[in-house]
């Protein structure tokens, strides 16, 4: 099994809306993908709500059957379009990538 964690930093203002609503977009386009996905077995989304400076502010955890899967998943056009949909409101993007 692979896990693929991913972390943001939202800007202040992006897409004409502020960083509290643009965590949420990000939220639901991702959320959305369960079940959609071949090989991707869970995926999470949290919003951080301790806004430190060390935070981000959106965590993706996902558990994907294997390295194909993961990038099949990457790959997938579901997957471009829900990244796609909030690319101008992230300032900062880290992610790792693991298997168990």
């Amino acid at each position: 099994m692979v896990k693929h964690l991913v972390f943001w930093k939202l800007k202040d203002q992006a897409l004409g809306r502020d960083k509290a609503a643009n965590a949420l977009l990000i939220k639901q386009e991702l959320e959305a993908l369960h079940g959609r996905i071949p090989g991707l077995l869970k995926i999470e989304v949290g919003i951080d709500f301790l806004r430190l400076e060390t935070s981000s502010d959106v965590a993706l955890y996902t558990e994907l059957e294997s390295r194909e899967a993961l990038a099949a998943y990457q790959a997938h056009p579901l997957h471009k379009a829900a990244g796609g949909a909030f690319k101008e409101a992230i300032s900062e993007r880290r992610s790792v990538d693991y298997e168990t």
